[in-house]
């Protein structure tokens, strides 16, 4: 399964979105946090920014809800140029209507489970996402430390995806870093979210390519 660099906005200067977004040109995935300030406590952005995102980037626009009721919100987010979609195990009430939905509009359909969410009761569903999302910190803020802790849940999920011979990613998101990109590749996961180690650095491009290749490195 291919390695997959989706460099978070979160930690870029929204004053100047568009250079932003040209400094990650090199990566795979532009992935949007959005936070709405009751399902975390944190506000950031919602369908204008991903609609600007959309305008100006050259890569695919990953939107990241940790929001409440996606159920009624999520598909407005494709409408708006995202070409995944990710909702929370926790806010959702339909996880395979709204999952079907997306996919319906052309979308992709990620489910993210933060980490403390087991996978149990998405077992037998799994087919119906594109992507699950293990939260590797709690979700509400950037620059978080990573969370080796929720490394068996992504090994776990791993053999059942490959089990069932399915194509569905295994995203992280969450203090992915130069130092902890490994062990999540070891672990499984094939999308990295990254957003300090990628904005904060030097040169954000030579930060994507420089995850990209530890994480071909450990990578199964």
């Amino acid at each position: 399964m291919s390695i997959l660099i989706s460099p978070s906005i979160l930690n870029s200067d929204i004053g100047n979105l568009a250079g932003e977004l040209d400094k990650i040109s090199g990566a795979d995935w532009a992935h949007v946090d959005v936070m709405d300030n009751h399902f975390v406590p944190n506000l950031t952005w919602g369908l204008p920014v991903i609609e600007a995102a959309k305008k100006y980037s050259s890569i695919p626009i990953d939107a990241h809800l940790m929001i409440e009721d996606p159920d009624r919100w999520a598909p407005a987010y494709i409408e708006a140029g995202a070409a995944s979609a990710t909702f929370h195990a926790e806010a959702v009430k339909a996880p395979i209507r709204l999952a079907r939905e997306i996919r319906g509009m052309g979308g992709r359909a990620g489910l993210a489970l933060s980490p403390a969410t087991q996978i149990d009761n998405y077992i037998d569903i799994l087919d119906e996402f594109d992507m699950v999302l293990c939260m590797t910190v709690e979700p509400g803020f950037g620059g978080q430390p990573f969370l080796s802790s929720v490394m068996p849940k992504v090994e776990r999920l791993r053999e059942l995806i490959d089990k069932k011979g399915l194509e569905t990613w295994i995203q992280v998101d969450g203090g992915v870093s130069a130092d902890t990109i490994a062990q999540a590749a070891e672990a499984g996961a094939n999308n990295f979210v990254a957003g300090s180690a990628v904005y904060k650095a030097e040169d954000a491009t030579q930060a994507v390519t420089d995850l990209r290749e530890l994480a071909r490195k450990h990578s199964h």
